[in-house]
């Protein structure tokens, strides 16, 4: 996968898999959801107005750019969620089993 983010000379942080849309991503104890994702993928769910991919916006929560799901169904902010190992996201419609949104 081609990330947004790239790593610099980052060391000594644990690090960990989470599955983003079914693909296994690494994530570094202490990153959030979107830190995690972008530094895999460039962008990190699909607008649901029709106007392309998102990437986070104001990284706060204030915003509602960075919506992400769980695969049962949670809704989440990517921003200000810490990833944690096991974490599945789903980012796209089709990436779920059924092929549409999770629903809580």
């Amino acid at each position: 996968m081609n990330g947004r983010f790239v790593r610099v000379a980052e060391c000594g942080r644990k690090t960990f898999t989470i599955m983003v849309d079914g693909v296994g991503c690494e994530a570094a104890e202490g990153d959030t959801v979107l830190v995690a994702v972008l530094n895999c993928v460039r962008a990190v769910r699909d607008s649901e107005f029709g106007d392309g991919r998102r990437a986070g916006f104001c990284l706060m929560g204030a915003c509602q750019d960075c919506w992400v799901w769980c695969e049962d169904g949670t809704r989440l902010r990517a921003c200000t969620t810490p990833a944690a190992p096991g974490m599945s996201i789903v980012t796209r419609i089709g990436a779920s089993k059924e092929g549409v949104w999770p629903h809580a």
